[in-house]
């Protein structure tokens, strides 16, 4: 299975995609919503794992692009990530784009972030 994680912390980023290639999963990474559209678009990985405070274009707005862009990006499952409460803008993008899960980040372990992507998968 291919992911694809959307993260500007250089430490997350690199404990994720270690994690993930740890479980032999195809990893594609990005630093920041741009390059990560581009990258989801051009590679449609199974699933996209999202922070949404990010540089150029914050997460919110790649998963709305991403839904507007064709049948694949409508469907893609996307699990957010973040350190953020959801707030009314937030749950107004969680509910019109249908992410797969809203995941604030200090409240899981990596095991945790790998069972919820395999769970999802699980249902493709």
């Amino acid at each position: 299975m291919k992911i694809l994680i959307v993260e500007d912390e250089d430490a997350i980023l690199k404990a994720l995609v270690n994690k993930f290639i740890g479980e032999k999963f195809s990893v594609l990474q990005a630093k920041n919503g741009e390059e990560g559209l581009n990258l989801a678009l051009l590679n449609k990985p199974d699933l996209i794992l999202l922070d949404i405070i990010l540089p150029k274009m914050d997460g919110m707005t790649m998963m709305k692009k991403l839904r507007e862009a064709n049948s694949w990006g409508k469907s893609v499952p996307v699990i957010l990530l973040t350190n953020l409460n959801a707030d009314e803008k937030i749950m107004k993008g969680i509910i019109e784009n249908e992410p797969a899960y809203y995941l604030v980040k200090t409240d899981w372990t990596l095991d945790q972030v790998v069972e919820k992507v395999r769970e999802r998968l699980s249902r493709v």
